[in-house]
């Protein structure tokens, strides 16, 4: 399937909406065309009711969405284009297929814009690319769970869409599936040319598939950006939490030639100098600090570090828990009594005795530890 003939040549979708009832909203973003841009936060936060709104099928007090020089709704001129005047392919996480057509019949119902005698045609080449060749004459109940996401998949882009629009399309499907499909919707990706949203709860797959990453809680964006920027740099400690880190700690602030330090952990440690335009707190000030997981470095027991910089700490294993190939460890800091989440692979820590009580000693590189404004 030729790209040239089949994709929109759009631009990227803009997206401002605002309302007060019956839900709070307060949501600004941009998705460049080719982009795929995680919509995630807890549930509640809004994040379908923005899907719906993109998609025609809700309508904001105040808001304006346009793909390139395309407006879809702007309230302060009065425009309003309707779900079918939009070109929005939409993937449900129950897929939505109709149960009395088949997969090819199902696909075509995406195409009434497609000349009548062409659309069986088209619609087989959409299953190709969704990778159901040969299962075009199945019914839905016929079908996996797989194989109904990927039908639902190339009908969505049998519309030809400005906008692809993915609300928890994998949620519904068992782990080995769902890997199937991650590695699928990359390969799809490569031969689109247009903004895609994806909303999903699972941090793991926004690090897998996405490019931007936006954060909603309770109706509101709290931060957005390019997800390893977003995840290493979170604005502020709650932002931290939400997205699933477990090492935020509030400490003090003190100067320290060109970089500075901080008491945390019953030492000092050194963290990066900060850039010119960066936030700078004042000596003494309360500060929270994120320790990336990456950042933590553990010392074998025959060859102790004397990295300058590599702030060591010493601990004692409090909790030991097996995960798949890893273990997933809290060490108690000795002098302070404090939390510290870290992981090993297994054969890494049985090589090393890494075992419940054991004294673990590690460092935190500097480099690793943001630092943010303290919340009271």
């Amino acid at each position: 399937m030729k790209k040239s003939a089949t994709l929109s040549n759009n631009g990227a979708l803009q997206v401002r909406l605002t309302q007060q009832t019956p839900f709070a909203l307060n949501v600004s973003l941009q998705c460049a065309r080719g982009e795929l841009l995680a919509l995630t936060g807890p549930s509640g936060s809004g994040k379908t009711t923005v899907l719906r709104s993109i998609a025609g099928l809700n309508h904001t007090a105040s808001g304006y969405i346009a793909v390139n020089d395309r407006v879809w709704q702007d309230t302060e001129t009065g425009q309003f284009q309707t779900a079918q005047q939009r070109r929005v392919g939409l993937v449900f996480q129950q897929y939505a297929l109709f149960p009395h057509l088949d997969a090819l019949d199902n696909v075509q119902t995406a195409m009434s814009h497609v000349a009548r005698a062409k659309r069986k045609q088209r619609a087989q080449e959409w299953l190709t690319l969704a990778n159901m060749d040969g299962l075009q004459h199945q019914m839905p109940h016929q079908l996996s769970g797989g194989q109904r996401q990927r039908v639902a998949l190339a009908r969505a882009l049998a519309r030809e869409p400005d906008v692809l629009l993915l609300d928890e399309p994998f949620s519904a499907v068992d782990q080995l599936t769902r890997e199937k499909l991650y590695r699928e919707l990359a390969q799809i990706r490569s031969t689109l040319a247009v903004p895609m949203i994806l909303v999903t709860h699972d941090m793991l797959e926004v690090q897998q598939l996405a490019d931007t990453l936006c954060l909603m809680h309770h109706g509101s964006t709290l931060q957005s950006g390019e997800v390893e920027n977003v995840m290493q740099r979170p604005l502020n400690a709650r932002i931290a939490r939400l997205l699933g880190h477990k090492n935020v700690f509030s400490v003090k602030f003190t100067n320290h030639g060109v970089g500075g330090r901080l008491h945390a952990f019953g030492t000092c440690l050194d963290i990066p100098k900060p850039a010119s335009s960066q936030w700078i707190p004042a000596d003494g000030d309360q500060v929270d600090i994120l320790v990336d997981p990456s950042a933590i470095i553990m010392h074998r027991p025959d060859k102790p570090s004397n990295g300058e910089r590599e702030n060591p700490i010493s601990t004692v294993v409090a909790e030991s828990v097996c995960l798949g190939n890893d273990v997933a460890l809290k060490l108690k800091v000795e002098s302070t009594g404090e939390s510290i989440a870290f992981r090993l692979s297994r054969h890494v820590a049985k090589r090393n005795s890494v075992t419940l009580n054991s004294q673990l000693n590690v460092s935190l590189l500097a480099e690793g530890i943001h630092l943010m404004p303290h919340l009271a």
